[in-house]
């Protein structure tokens, strides 16, 4: 977890203070779901991303 929440620091980007609870959640929920679980590469599944994961292991 403290690795995902360093990554979450440094790549979400938020320099601004969201003006609403629910504007911080939607980005939040945007991060994990629209880029890490989809398009970041992961170093423990040998520098793939989740999404191409799945597609393989779906696929075999």
């Amino acid at each position: 977890m403290e690795s995902f929440f360093g990554s979450m620091k440094t790549e979400l980007d938020a320099r601004q203070p969201f003006e609403t609870r629910l504007a911080a959640k939607n980005v939040v929920f945007a991060f994990i779901e629209g880029f890490y679980n989809r398009t970041r590469l992961h170093s423990a599944i040998g520098y793939r991303s989740p999404a191409d994961l799945q597609q393989s292991v779906a696929a075999a």
